[in-house]
């Protein structure tokens, strides 16, 4: 689960990283009255939004604009870039020409800027360990530092038997070449970070960038935070900051059904119990000439409703030309499947080729309610058999259509 950079920065905050002070605002009267409330002479105008590269972005109604933060001089620059970027849709790198539209923004202090540096961590799956990364390449996108300059990144694992210890963070201050008091204040950053990672079940945490400002101080000018799903359980009031309008509608609505869903570029829509066997099925797609529209895994006891909310859920896709459903059913029943396909295509009038492979528990009788039915669904034997079978199908429904 993603946050807003304003609620990163008050959680990290609460554990004693050093942030600017800022105001969320919902209107351009709340942007001016968190600037009046700030002080001061500098201000930044901050667009939420769950995706990076705001500062280089633009609006659609503004395409030669300032992007999506804005440095200003005064509360009535507050007030008017507010009333330009809320309700507006911003285009970035990581929202594709959909963009995103604007719906609050952030007022914050602003600061005179010595240095920015970078340093993210997050659980790195080859060592099953948190990893401290940085750089001195601050205001950048990691992977483009990676690749054009990887030297220029420093990363340092942390043993889960100790933590995070002064020494690991003093490490990470020197190697950005940070001097005199700025040691310590890196050292103290490094380790609440560290705490809030832990104690917060977050996945990553970065500040992009850390700024050393020109009074010596080092802050957190940008912050974002993503969190384990499968520990929200233990968070309420994390869970508490999603916000539902950044999300994409079908993968929320799958989160709802208990779904493992992702929307992808192709036309073949995929119903699969269990990730591994959803890849390969995604794999075999492709190997015949398809592309799948999706990766969607109702797991290993899923209900009649939940397999027809799949169901549902795949048919939403207006890009979808035809479904392949493959289970292999051991805790998950093939009959329970048969149902739930048999009830959802009934409810949306299934109007694109169906291919159902069915394989392990009651799969006759899951096989017999398929026939039953009397609705045009196609039985494969085997996983080839079923992915050559709706790629055919779906290439014949195009061509018919032209």
């Amino acid at each position: 689960m993603n946050i807003h950079e304003y609620q990163a920065k008050e959680l990290l905050g609460r554990y004693g990283a050093s942030v600017p002070k800022g105001i969320v605002a919902f209107s351009p009267a709340e942007a001016r009255a968190a600037a009046e409330k700030l002080g001061g002479s500098l201000w930044v105008v901050k667009s939420q939004i769950h995706a990076g590269g705001r500062g280089a972005g633009r609006f659609k109604n503004d395409p030669g604009g300032n992007g999506g933060v804005r440095v200003v001089k005064s509360i009535d620059e507050v007030a008017a870039n507010a009333e330009k970027m809320l309700s507006s849709v911003l285009v970035t790198k990581q929202t594709g020409e959909t963009g995103r539209e604007v719906r609050r923004l952030y007022i914050e202090e602003g600061y005179r800027i010595q240095r920015e540096l970078y340093i993210g961590m997050l659980i790195d799956r080859a060592t099953s360990r948190i990893t401290i990364m940085a750089s001195t390449e601050g205001g950048m996108e990691i992977e483009e530092i990676a690749h054009r300059s990887p030297e220029k990144i420093l990363k340092i694992s942390i043993d889960p038997a100790t933590g995070a210890q002064t020494f690991h963070a003093r490490q990470v201050a020197y190697g950005l070449g940070l001097t005199g008091k700025q040691i310590g204040a890196a050292t103290r950053f490094i380790l609440s970070m560290y705490r809030a990672f832990t104690e917060l079940d977050a996945q990553i945490v970065e500040i992009n960038p850390l700024v050393l400002t020109d009074d010596g101080d080092i802050l957190a000018l940008d912050a974002k935070m993503s969190f384990d799903d499968n520990a929200l359980f233990r968070h309420a009031d994390i869970e508490a900051l999603r916000d539902e309008s950044e999300e994409d509608p079908a993968e929320l609505e799958a989160a709802r059904h208990s779904l493992n869903y992702v929307k992808l570029d192709g036309n073949i829509g995929c119903m699969v119990n269990g990730a591994g066997l959803a890849m390969a099925t995604m794999d075999i797609i492709k190997l015949y000439g398809g592309e799948p529209a999706n990766f969607l895994d109702v797991g290993g006891g899923a209900t009649r409703e939940r397999v027809a909310a799949a169901f549902k859920l795949i048919l939403a896709d207006s890009k979808v030309e035809g479904v392949l459903v493959n289970i292999f059913g051991g805790i998950m029943r093939c009959d329970v499947i048969a149902d739930g396909v048999v009830a959802a295509a009934r409810e949306v009038n299934l109007n694109v080729p169906l291919v159902v492979r069915l394989e392990g528990t009651n799969v006759e009788l899951g096989k017999q309610i398929l026939r039953d039915s009397g609705l045009p669904i196609m039985s494969a034997d085997n996983l080839a058999d079923a992915a050559q079978k709706v790629t055919t199908a779906v290439a014949q429904a195009t061509e018919g259509v032209n």
